[in-house]
């Protein structure tokens, strides 16, 4: 096997949160132009991704990832579509902006179940899943790859619950890797840097917090879902079978300023 074919994706089949914009839509075009077969899930339905994709390598569903009950019919979906598992992408995220001293329960809650609890309860439902699944010698029985943030190292401004919960996506991504590396499962994440996507709407509308965020990153423009795809291939593929429990952050820089 070169080098090259152990970067493709061919006979694989991926479930990716929050696939119907942004970097959900990035990960799914990712997987899709490198062999897999990709089936969706996202609040709104992904009708636009499966029209760039085609229906025959990129199925969908909508559901609400608030709560886990939508987890079993995740599993079940992509089980009866494609047959298998083979990469999971836990992208799907909610950010709540409110001072942190008048911060509320609600939006706590909302942002730490979608971020952190339903991520960690997909990612257990598809590891047994994986372990079920014929393991072949010298491959990765199974990819989980996680987005977490800038704010899985640093504090931020206004955005308690968001930054707790990406500071456990780092955290858990560690715990699941260290149990279920020797079962021949690679758990990983992704930081992204300053996105230009629905998340960072705000911000980049906010003249003065757009320039202060730009004049810290080194290569001087915000990120799109483009500059992540690499990343996420890499991660999917048996070029990185020996990379475990690591949050790779690609920021633009951002962290080495």
């Amino acid at each position: 096997m070169s080098i090259l074919d152990k970067f493709s994706l061919t006979g694989k089949v991926a479930i990716v949160t929050g696939s119907d914009t942004g970097l959900g839509q990035g990960f799914s075009k990712a997987f899709v132009e490198a062999g897999a077969k990709v089936l969706g899930v996202s609040n709104m339905p992904s009708t636009a991704t499966q029209e760039m994709l085609g229906a025959d390598k990129f199925q969908f569903i909508q559901a609400d990832l608030s709560t886990l009950d939508p987890i079993d019919t995740v599993i079940n979906t992509c089980l009866e579509k494609f047959g298998r598992i083979d990469i999971l992408v836990n992208n799907a995220g909610v950010i709540k902006r409110e001072d942190t001293i008048d911060f509320s329960v609600a939006s706590w809650d909302l942002v730490m179940n979608v971020n952190c609890r339903t991520l960690f309860f997909l990612s257990q439902a598809v590891a047994k899943q994986f372990m079920k699944q014929e393991a072949v010698e010298g491959k990765s029985r199974g990819k989980i790859i996680s987005v977490a943030s800038m704010l899985s190292y640093q504090g931020g401004i206004r955005v308690p619950s968001y930054t707790a919960s990406k500071s456990a996506v780092k955290g858990i991504t560690m715990t699941m890797a260290n149990e279920w590396a020797k079962d021949g499962i690679n758990v990983n994440a992704i930081a992204p840097g300053y996105m230009a996507t629905n998340n960072t709407k705000a911000l980049r509308a906010d003249a003065d917090r757009s320039e202060a965020i730009l004049d810290r990153i080194p290569a001087g423009r915000w990120g799109t879902p483009d500059d992540i795809m690499g990343t996420a291939v890499f991660l999917a593929s048996e070029a990185s079978n020996y990379v475990n429990g690591f949050t790779i952050a690609v920021d633009g820089g951002w962290l080495g300023r």
